[in-house]
């Protein structure tokens, strides 16, 4: 028996589009070990917003597929996602983690093509977060007017629709840590 799908604290409509904040999903020690592991990762500046911006690459590290149904994470994962559309099944395609340091430049992209009916859940992974430090994401409606934002909280997980334009902000100047977004991308399994 699946265990019942969790609770956002947080859903914001955007268009035909929405955002789920879900809080309180891992134990903080899981928040610490995965920020640990994450500062001893090999990143390398592999990613890119859009096309127009690939000359600012920005940090990634590849988690591998197989890898990810023995991380703490990863079924509170599944459980968002069928609580934020119980109509779809998902599965992974992809998981990975962004690093963002102060002075860091990331743009506003999606997630995938329009009509492809892809979510991504983004983990925020950090044993402490000072509201002083940004690194919040926004998600902007089709006017570019920001209509939700995202505070980054040890453990804290978003999920939304990929079509929706979003950007990570760097982490300000105080920010001493590594702003790292955990971001699980899946796709809608036919049938």
């Amino acid at each position: 028996m699946q265990a019942p799908a969790p609770t956002p604290s947080q859903v914001t409509q955007i268009g035909a589009g929405r955002v789920a904040v879900y809080d309180d999903l891992l134990a903080p020690a899981h928040c610490e070990q995965l920020f640990g592991v994450l500062g001893k990762s090999g990143f390398t500046r592999s990613e890119v917003a859009r096309p127009e911006t690939a000359q600012f690459r920005h940090w990634a590290t590849e988690i591998p597929l197989q890898a990810l149904p023995k991380m703490p994470f990863y079924e509170p994962t599944l459980q968002a996602v069928s609580g934020f559309d119980p109509q779809h099944r998902y599965r992974v395609y992809r998981s990975y983690v962004n690093a963002a340091f102060y002075g860091d430049m990331l743009f506003s992209h999606t997630d995938c093509l329009p009509g492809a009916g892809e979510l991504t859940a983004l983990w925020y992974v950090c044993a402490r977060w000072d509201p002083e430090w940004g690194g919040e994401t926004l998600f902007f409606d089709g006017a570019m007017d920001a209509r939700a934002v995202v505070s980054p909280r040890p453990g804290r997980l978003v999920v939304f629709d990929g079509e929706l334009t979003h950007v990570g902000r760097p982490p300000n100047r105080i920010c001493t840590d590594p702003r790292y977004t955990l971001a699980l991308k899946l796709e809608r399994i036919a049938g």
